[in-house]
This record gives C-alpha cells, structure tokens and sequence, in this order.
C-alpha cells in the first residue's frame, strides 16, 4: 500500500510560468475547438435536418454530444492515472478529429448522430484532462493564476460557435459540413504543442481497469439522461418506459456504489465521497451546470425568436457574458494567487448567478438589448466567479494520488447537471408553451383547423405568422423562458448553500515563510562533535569480526567495492571521521600567537 501511495504521488517537477504558458496555449486551444464543436450546430442544426431528412431526431442530433460526454469524463480521469494524461490527451484530441470528419461525410441521420456521439467522448477526455493536467503542473496556490483563462474558453466558445456555424451556413461555397471540417485544423495544431511542450514525468502506477464500475457508472448516466431526453417527447411522462428508464438507472447506480466499494482500483474511489470538499464542490458543480447550460442553450432562442434577431446578432448579444465571465475569471483567479483565500469567489458567485438568472427571468417582448446586455453581464461575472474556483477547492482539498479522479468527478457532476438542466429546462419549455399557446389562442377566439396550435418552424417562419398569432407565439414564447429561468434561480441557490459549508483549507504550494538562518555552532559545540567523530573511529578500529550496526553504518559510507565490511569501515574512519574530527577542533580553538617569541602555537 505504501509502494502505491509513493507512486500515485511522485515529487512535483517545478515549471515556470513560461512553460506553464506554453502548456496551456495547446490546453486552451484544444478546449475551445471542442467546445465549439458542440456550440457551432446549434445555428446550422435546421439546415442539416432538413438535408438529411430524420425531423423527428432533431434533438439526438444535439443531445448525442452532452450525453457521451457526461458519461466518459470520469473514465478519461481514471485512464489518465494508468497509461498517462498526454497519451490520453492526445488520443482523446485524435479521437475528436476523426469524429469531426465523419460528422462531416454523413449521408443521413443516423450516420450524424453515431459520429456526435464519437465527438462527445474525445470532448469529454479534453474537458476533464485539461483540468487535470493544469493541476499537475501547477500548485493549488497558483493554479488560481491560470484557471480564470481555462473559464473564459467555455464563454469565448458560446459567441464564437454560433457566429461560426451562422457564417457557415449563410456562405454558399461553404456549406453545413463545414461546421465540421473547420475544427479539424485547430485540433492538429493543439496535437502538436501538447507533444512539443508537455513533459509530465512518467510515474510508474497499477494497471488495473475497473471495467464493471466503468460500465454501471455509464449505464446509470445513460439511463437518467435517455429518460430526461426522451420523457415528454418520445413517450408520456407517466408512462411504462418512464418508469423503465428510472428503475434501471437506479439499479445501475446501485450496482456502481457495489462496483466501487469492492474495486482494487475504482475509477470514482470511495474515500471521494468521505472528503467533504469533494462532496460539496461536485453538488454546487451540479447546480452550476444545470443553471448554466440551462440558460446558455435557451438565451438564444428568447434573442432569436422573441426578439426577432438572426444568429450573429444573438451571438453578439452574448458578448457581455463572455467578457464579464472573462474579467471575473481572471481577476479573482490574481487575487487568489496574492491572498491564497479563495472560499468568498464561488459563494459570491453563486449568489449573483441566482440573480443574473432571476433579471433574465424578468425580460419580456419589449426589453431593450441594453438591458438584455446588463443581465447577461451579471450572469456572466456569477460563472467566472464559481466555475474554475470549484475545481480548484476540490483539487486543493485531494490527495495528490486522487487528483485525476477528483477533478473528472467535479468535471462529471457539473457535466451531469448541464445535461439535466437541458432536459429538464426543455420539457419545462415545451409544456409551458404549449398551454400557454392553447390559453391565448381560447381567449382571443381564434380558432386553428384542427383545433391544434400553430406549427412553430425557424425563428424567420415565426417572424413571419400573421399578426395576431405572432403576438400569441411570442408572448407565450416570453412566459415559458421566464419559467425557465425562475426555476434556475432556486437551483442556483442550492449551489450557493453547498458552498457555504466549504471548509476553506489553505492552498498548497503557497508561498511559505523562509527558513530561519541556521544558527553557528559554539565553540563547545565543535568540540563536542569533534571528540565523537574520533571516538566512533577509535571503535571502529577495535570492532572484532562480530556483527556490529555501527560498523556496517560507516561502511555504507564507502563506496561499494571487492573490499570487506571492516576495511571500507577502516577506510572511512581514516580518511573522513578522523580528519572532520581534527578540523571542528581546530576551529574551535584556533592557533594563538606565542607572546615572547611572536610566532605560533598550538
């Protein structure tokens, strides 16, 4: 046990900040291709059914991504510690690439959906390992210094993939595949600084894979998230497959926590879920996601068909959020690095995200974009506040052989929530503006054929509905996102709470008092070492051919050769003992001059 322990926690090599620099530039980099992959559809996703055909899969085409890449985040951690975070890295960015091409050479639907869901793995091993690796090579004291610039890829990855895909589609010599391929190349360049700048040293760890904890893990996830996906949709909420979904997941998720008590070596270790940082950082993780992805996949849809704006223009409007999730990021990320005090970021920040969300849930038809900007901006300042201070709680607050599994578990929940939240917040959606639709259409006596209510198409299709029916779609567009992000607000809160029982323990590798000088030794102090050093040589000299301890310890200090135990003994006690012994009691009693005859004595 003790073997693994030493292994699982080599010594930290000291980088400097250029090489830490040089490091993250091919960790960012990564991080923002696959983070725009994700985001880059969300514009050209109508054009890409409508070309392949398959309507009534719209939504896997999104969702394929989110879920792959909830379930493998903490699969990607555990694999790192056995075969090495570069190696992993780099295949999950290889990975990555190839899936893009696939996605782009589709033929139909189906064939989209499986390569999404490839993409969503290889972006799930580069969300969690970045992190991971940022936590090798940076002490928790200083991390606060670089993680501000890991939060501001997600928001720079939320204005930059829906303007993408937008100028994409919009462009006739391009087209959708594009929204592809285009990734590829900033993921070639990543591939090569990793492999040009990033020297971890390689430590020797246990081999073993926990294959039954890897698969009830990821068949419990997978369960909860086909049920939010689905329910609703594909069959009725109170329904057999309903229930189906849920007892399976639990049943799963039963036979993980079985799995993983019993592991040699699980990929979530128990022991995480005895550490109370771990436990608190992964449920307000949970909550950010699921208030986060929450509002940052519907905010365009009130821009868009509420507010009547085309993609670039409703990616604009996200600008705000960018730069403030940007700022609060960086500058807290200092102020850590100065003070080493970190608890107040997080809780602050999940505060002003509860009311970042509670101003958007206040926008109506008429808001102005000024004021839609300033509460996008007090949601944005809330993320970079919270996101990377979570992981760096939860990473300061591990043992260094669980740094891995405890930033993919912080990484897994958070990923866990967005999903939730997604799913949750989209039945919400749909629900609320269904009735509302059907409440307005009943009092304004408008009658549809058929009784049913208007087919809602692109945000142009809406745009142009007559009149009346435009103002219904509209108003019941307003209300069903006001729900949506009423709803955020308690979540947030909850996240708020979890961080307020944060124990905020002191960042390691801070900058620690220096030592004090060592004080010199008295005269009586050199005299006293000196008389020992010559009296361990006079008995080394009399040590017969019996075992001695004190023999066999001078003797290390030889070096090895064909001579005997005692000789090499002999050797040091001549060479070295005696001679140290001489010198500390000449210091301590230096020659004096002779007063008659002015020379020397001793």
């Amino acid at each position: 046990m003790v073997a693994q322990t030493q292994a699982a926690a080599p010594a930290r090599r000291h980088y400097t900040h250029r090489e830490i620099l040089e490091v993250m530039s091919g960790l960012m980099l990564a991080m923002l291709t696959s983070m725009i992959s994700t985001s880059v559809v969300g514009t050209a996703l109508p054009t890409i059914v409508g070309e392949l055909g398959g309507q009534d899969q719209y939504s896997w085409v999104a969702s394929a991504t989110m879920l792959t890449m909830t379930v493998s985040t903490p699969l990607w951690g555990k694999l790192s510690d056995l075969w090495g975070r570069k190696l992993l890295f780099q295949s999950a960015l290889g990975l990555f690439v190839a899936a893009s091409l696939v996605a782009g050479l589709s033929q139909n639907i189906g064939q989209l959906i499986a390569a999404r869901a490839i993409q969503g793995l290889g972006v799930g091993g580069l969300s969690a390992l970045a992190q991971v690796i940022l936590g090798d090579i940076v002490s928790p004291r200083e991390r606060g210094r670089y993680s501000g610039y890991m939060g501001a890829v997600f928001g720079i990855s939320t204005v930059a993939g829906p303007l993408l895909g937008g100028f994409i589609v919009d462009t006739d010599w391009l087209g959708w595949r594009w929204c592809f391929y285009v990734v590829v190349p900033f993921a070639v360049i990543a591939f090569a600084v990793i492999q040009r700048v990033l020297k971890l040293p390689k430590v020797r760890r246990n081999t073993s894979i926990d294959i039954w904890g890897a698969t009830t893990i990821t068949a419990s996830a997978s369960g909860l998230m086909l049920l939010l996906t689905l329910g609703g949709t594909e069959f009725e909420w109170n329904s057999f497959w309903t229930y189906a979904l849920g007892a399976f997941s639990l049943l799963m998720l039963a036979l993980a926590v079985l799995s993983e008590r019993t592991a040699r070596n699980p990929i979530l270790p128990p022991r995480l879920f005895r550490n109370p940082t771990f436990v608190l950082t992964s449920i307000a993780s949970l909550f950010v996601g699921m208030a986060m992805f929450g509002a940052m996949i519907y905010l365009p849809q009130y821009l868009q068909i509420v507010k009547g704006l085309s993609p670039t223009e409703s990616g604009l409007m996200t600008l705000p959020m960018v730069v403030a999730l940007f700022l609060a990021g960086v500058i807290s990320g200092k102020i850590v690095t100065q003070t080493g005090r970190w608890k107040i970021f997080p809780v602050a920040g999940l505060l002003i995200v509860a009311v970042g969300l509670f101003l958007l849930s206040r926008l109506h038809v008429e808001s102005s974009q000024w004021l839609i900007g300033f509460d996008v901006g007090v949601l944005g300042v809330g993320l970079g506040l919270s996101m990377q201070m979570l992981i760096l709680a939860a990473q300061n607050g591990s043992e260094l052989r669980d740094m891995a599994s405890t930033t993919a578990g912080v990484s897994f929940f958070r990923s866990l929530g967005g999903a939730v939240g997604v799913a949750a917040f989209g039945a919400i959606l749909t629900n609320r503006l269904k009735n509302e639709m059907a409440d307005m259409l009943r009092a304004a006596h408008i009658a549809l054929p058929g009784g049913s209510s208007p087919k809602l198409g692109s945000p142009s299709s809406i745009q142009a509905l007559p009149g009346p029916i435009k103002h219904i779609v509209l108003e019941a567009f307003t209300r069903g996102l006001e729900t949506v992000f009423i709803v955020g607000v308690p979540i947030a809160l909850l996240g708020f709470v979890a961080t307020l029982f944060l124990k905020e323990l002191p960042l390691r590798g801070g900058a620690a008092p220096a030592p004090p000088e060592p004080k010199p030794l008295s005269k009586d102090d050199l005299v006293l070492a000196g008389l020992l050093l010559e009296l361990i040589a006079q008995r080394i000299e009399r040590v017969t051919d019996q075992p001695s301890a004190l023999l066999s310890a001078v003797a290390r200090m030889a070096p090895p050769d064909d001579r005997t135990e005692r000789e090499r003994a002999r050797s040091v006690a001549q060479s070295v003992l005696r001679p140290t012994s001489r010198a500390l009691i000449a210091q301590a009693a230096p020659p004096r001059k002779d007063l008659v005859t002015g020379g020397v004595s001793s």
